[in-house]
């Protein structure tokens, strides 16, 4: 399967979505691994191939507004917020709608669920094809990197997904996701969507989720996108590691890679998970991590470096 031009490739990734099977594709995000949003036994699919956590709900993509209010109830402000962010890296969590439809597996048994519009055509294309919202958390065993190439998607499957390959991902990292509670806007993960684009367009403050929160959306896990390497972050490199560098990067002759030589945020997004891909395919035992500025998409960035880095039970 190639590209948007290739419709016989939508149509063949739509069918067998709509059978039951699953299909990763890419987004403007990393890719994910999509399944039937409605069909039980495919969403179980999704939580099996990736070993993902059974508490841990997953985002319904939709093609459009139409779609998304067939799904879950829009508050004033929740509609704004799609209507100014959408199609784009934001996802909304949002009220299901009686007669909803979407299985109870994708939404963890919660009575929300976090809706978004892909900003990337074959995504468009095939949520349209299949006629139907998609389940799709990234395309990668649950804990491990986010993948930001079809290549990635198949190496960590073993070849065992089919996958819609879109070229590498814009973005790099995952969706921001927010909920509404009235007039205010409440950021429950940092993503690509940084936090004070949001309060720049709407003239708000943007509030943070409480530590220890019930998971109420992806990404809530303290342990996750973990690579095969320990790491240490905002570190200085010692012999033996391998180094994830930013901005002016000190000599080292171990493995190295820079996420942003010019220290710009949105290139080292989107080269977070590619890199960390390929430090940890050195087998260094150690990945060193410069210190990444915590604001703007600094701070989705040092969310998941974190994760990564948490202690693993």
């Amino acid at each position: 399967m190639s590209t948007i031009s290739d419709e016989e490739a939508i149509a063949t990734a739509a069918a067998r979505l709509r059978s039951g099977g699953l299909v990763a594709f890419p987004t403007e995000t990393v890719y994910g691994l999509g399944a039937d949003a409605t069909n039980a036994d495919a969403v179980l699919s999704i939580y099996e191939t990736k070993g993902r956590p059974r508490f841990n709900p997953l985002i319904a993509h939709v093609a459009d507004l139409d779609m998304a209010e067939k799904l879950a109830v829009f508050s004033p402000l929740a509609r704004r917020l799609a209507e100014k962010f959408w199609p784009g890296p934001l996802s909304i969590v949002l009220p299901l709608r009686p007669g909803h439809g979407l299985s109870d597996v994708a939404t963890a048994g919660l009575d929300t669920v976090a809706l978004r519009m892909p900003d990337h055509l074959i995504a468009l294309a095939l949520i349209r094809a299949t006629g139907r919202p998609l389940s799709a958390p990234s395309a990668n065993p649950s804990g491990k990197l986010s993948p930001t190439t079809a290549e990635q998607v198949t190496r960590g499957f073993a070849g065992k997904v089919p996958v819609l390959d879109g070229g590498p991902c814009q973005a790099g990292v995952e969706s921001t996701i927010v909920a509404v509670d009235g007039e205010t806007i409440i950021q429950l993960r940092a993503g690509a969507l940084a936090r004070r684009d949001i309060e720049q367009a709407f003239g708000l403050k943007v509030a943070l989720a409480e530590q220890g929160a019930k998971i109420s959306a992806p990404g809530m896990l303290l342990s996750h996108y973990a690579p095969n390497a320990h790491m240490r972050l905002n570190a200085t490199p010692q012999p033996g590691d391998a180094f994830l560098a930013f901005g002016d990067a000190p000599d080292f002759a171990g493995e190295t890679r820079n996420l942003s030589p010019a220290a710009d945020l949105h290139e080292a997004a989107r080269n977070l998970f590619s890199m960390l891909h390929e430090l940890d395919g050195t087998g260094a035992k150690m990945i060193a991590v410069a210190p990444i500025p915590d604001e703007g998409l600094g701070e989705a960035i040092n969310d998941r470096l974190q994760r990564a880095a948490a202690p693993r039970g």
